[in-house]
């Protein structure tokens, strides 16, 4: 499902916990790290994407989570033809993304990168909120700091602490 500007409806998924760190998947046989993420498939709005999604990728269910927010627009990002199976025929050009920001209610053993034949990562952690944006792959990264930005105003304080700043990427 490509809209006519070349673009791949998506779902970007930052989950955080009560430390307001976030989840950070390494791809699979890659030394890549990244959010979780897939395309939203015919007759799904991004919330349900989303739900598919998290089960598919983190193995996480609805009532492990809470949103605490997404992203108003679309953020696009084009993919390198030399990185993907790109298509010039299909027109293809890249992701445009719904980002959703999560809280895990559930707890870090709910997580299971196994839950399809097909996982996403081979491995996972906790990470800052304000992550080393060089840390993702180049043509995502205006997408990822898009996001943080965006979504951080929705981050309730930090467990245990009465107040938090919000620096955003520059």
């Amino acid at each position: 499902m490509i809209d006519r500007d070349g673009y791949r409806p998506n779902v970007g998924i930052i989950i955080t916990n009560d430390k307001n760190q976030v989840f950070w998947g390494k791809r699979v046989r890659q030394h890549a790290w990244q959010f979780p993420q897939g395309g939203i498939q015919h007759g799904e709005n991004p919330e349900q994407a989303m739900y598919r999604e998290l089960h598919e990728e983190v193995g996480l269910l609805p009532e492990h989570v809470r949103i605490l927010g997404r992203t108003r627009d679309w953020m696009r990002y084009e993919v390198p033809q030399s990185w993907s199976k790109r298509d010039s025929r299909n027109g293809y050009r890249g992701q445009k993304q719904i980002w959703f920001l999560l809280r895990l209610v559930g707890r870090d053993c709910d997580v299971c990168l196994r839950a399809t034949a097909h996982p996403e990562f081979d491995a996972w952690r906790w990470n800052d909120y304000w992550l080393d944006i060089n840390a993702v792959i180049e043509f995502k990264r205006e997408v990822y700091i898009q996001a943080l930005n965006e979504l951080v105003r929705y981050l309730p304080a930090p467990h245990g602490h009465a107040s938090h700043q919000h620096h955003v990427y520059r």
